[in-house]
């Protein structure tokens, strides 16, 4: 089932032109979230946070707001089925919200880690970096080469994201996760563990990752709303295989935050 336009849809299909903007370039915006205890309003849900960045795209972009209480209607329904929602707003302001479930193997991933590629080919790169559009063909393409995620980097082969994440990495006592400067999508799970390092004056840092930072991190891991935070195994650049301690003392910093 979905939800389309203020109304629940049990199928999986809509009407939609093909002159439509959204068909054509991928012109819509989304976000996808993670109901905790099925609920919109607990705090890790971060309800407000997810309509924010949505709401902050669709201005810069000139298009038409969504009824948000309508949004929220179809989130609350589509919320008693499903733990993860995808919130999908097009241009004229019609939203669409479908569900899925939480990865099988999660707590596999959380505790064995993953393994990765860096995505040297600029085909790779996500579209407007900092805004999560439709137009996801990069992330999508990178993510069909046999790993788990890809690494997305610039020009200057800096690393800047994964494929659905923020990056962090940690050594001596600090965390680091790469800057917003245009090519990082500001993640809401970033958002929140910054926020909750702050708080507890942990140390952190958002600075760039060339080669001089990647070579001194003992874990490197990613972070978004479905996941929260989970650790790479091995991470293959340029032939040589990086590789990591998927059960470092770091992410049980990182993850008491999520402790519900």
């Amino acid at each position: 089932m979905f939800w389309y336009d203020g109304i629940l849809h049990e199928n999986n299909s809509i009407n939609i032109s093909i002159t439509s903007p959204s068909l054509l370039y991928g012109a819509t915006v989304f976000s996808t979230m993670r109901l905790y205890q099925g609920s919109l309003n607990h705090p890790l849900t971060q309800w407000p946070a997810h309509c924010s960045r949505i709401n902050s795209s669709i201005k810069v972009f000139g298009w038409s707001e969504p009824d948000w209480s309508d949004l929220k209607k179809g989130a609350q329904i589509l919320g008693q089925n499903y733990p993860i929602l995808r919130l999908t707003i097009f241009p004229e302001g019609q939203s669409l919200i479908t569900g899925r479930n939480l990865p099988l193997d999660l707590d596999i991933i959380q505790q064995k880690g993953i393994k990765g590629f860096v995505a040297k080919d600029q085909i790779y790169q996500r579209a407007l970096g900092d805004h999560k559009t439709g137009n996801y063909l990069g992330p999508w393409l990178a993510k069909s080469q046999g790993y788990r995620e890809a690494i997305l980097i610039n020009r200057l082969g800096q690393w800047l994201e994964t494929s659905s994440g923020n990056l962090w990495g940690y050594c001596n006592g600090t965390f680091y996760t790469p800057p917003l400067d245009g090519d990082v999508l500001p993640g809401i799970a970033r958002n929140y563990l910054l926020s909750c390092l702050q708080a507890n004056k942990i140390n952190y840092q958002e600075i760039v990752w060339d080669l001089a930072l990647i070579n001194k991190l003992e874990m490197i891991g990613y972070s978004n709303s479905v996941v929260e935070i989970v650790p790479f195994e091995t991470i293959v650049s340029d032939g040589q295989v990086l590789t990591f301690e998927p059960q470092h003392p770091a992410y049980s910093l990182l993850r008491q935050y999520y402790q519900y």
